[in-house]
């Protein structure tokens, strides 16, 4: 069951849950899978865990969400 494909083309963990996006994401890698707007006025440069302090959110999902409410 390791590194199956699951939704949205994430991989599985060994023990089957979603592997979550690392704080050493670059912002640039986010962009081509959320567009290029995703994180407007930061650098494409920034780390995902600097960008979810700024933003002041736990996780990547919870950043996407903040987002589209606005």
């Amino acid at each position: 069951m390791s590194n199956r494909t699951g939704l949205d083309g994430r991989h599985r963990d060994e023990n089957g849950e979603i592997r979550q996006k690392n704080g050493n994401t670059r912002i640039e890698t986010l962009r081509k899978t959320y567009g290029q707007d995703f994180a407007s006025g930061h650098r494409s440069d920034m780390k995902l865990e600097n960008l979810l302090k700024h933003e002041n959110v736990g996780t990547l999902s919870e950043l996407v969400r903040k987002s589209t409410r606005k």
